[in-house]
């Protein structure tokens, strides 16, 4: 199968002042935040992608924006709203001092897979359609541009988290041991027999052993030598 970078997006104006912006439009990119994804595409710069998918929202798109405009050529840039960020309902654009004297708190930290957002959407249903996105568009790729296809996928913290936690092969309700900071890289492959994760949360390092894919393929029993940069 092809292989997805997942990028969260950069630094936002809510994300300084600790409001849960959620599904809310006009955030966007503080000045940290663009330096985050202008590093970010700087990184990605050294692997071709296919194609770079965004959530709809405006951070998003920002942050893919600075991804695209590192790439050669015109990659496929479609939105896809399944990318989206969980819909919080009630608590969106709250202060997180507030919600976490909420009685809901404490099962979102230890119980998330019982979570329904007052007036929103469940954590379940936040990672099955962001799951299903993501392995739809990764049989997408691989079936166009073949098996060493990489493409990127810019999304949101908690909708990372759960397609890293489906990877990982980890119960929803372990997914709050997972982070993912702000334009940070996490690299899964989904291969003909079970996903592997490649890396989680990075904010620096070089790409490049990535220009030409990765191959499915047995484990390497005591972990292998490892991959060369070219």
């Amino acid at each position: 199968m092809a292989t997805v970078i997942l990028v969260r997006h950069g630094r936002t104006t809510a994300n300084a002042t600790g409001l849960l912006a959620g599904r809310a439009l006009g955030v966007s990119l503080d000045d940290t935040g663009r330096e985050q994804a202008a590093r970010t595409g700087e990184r990605l710069s050294a692997v071709p992608v296919a194609g770079v998918v965004s959530s709809p929202l405006e951070r998003c798109l920002q942050t893919a924006r600075f991804i695209l405009d590192r790439q050669p050529g015109s990659p496929y840039a479609p939105v896809d709203p399944d990318l989206t960020e969980c819909d919080y309902g009630q608590w969106q654009g709250r202060p997180l001092s507030d919600l976490a004297a909420q009685e809901l708190w404490p099962l979102v930290q230890s119980h998330p897979s019982a979570v329904v957002f007052p007036g929103g959407e469940s954590m379940a249903g936040m990672q099955a359609r962001a799951v299903a996105a993501v392995r739809r568009h990764d049989a997408a790729f691989e079936a166009e541009f073949g098996p060493g296809a990489v493409w990127v996928a810019v999304s949101h913290g908690d909708v990372i988290k759960s397609i890293l936690a489906d990877a990982l092969g980890m119960h929803l309700d372990l997914f709050q041991r997972i982070n993912v900071g702000p334009a940070s890289v996490s690299i899964v492959h989904y291969g003909a027999q079970r996903p592997s994760v490649y890396a989680t949360n990075t904010e620096a390092g070089n790409l490049s052993w990535l220009a030409n894919g990765l191959q499915s393929g047995d484990a390497p029993v005591g972990g292998g030598a490892g991959r060369k940069t070219p």
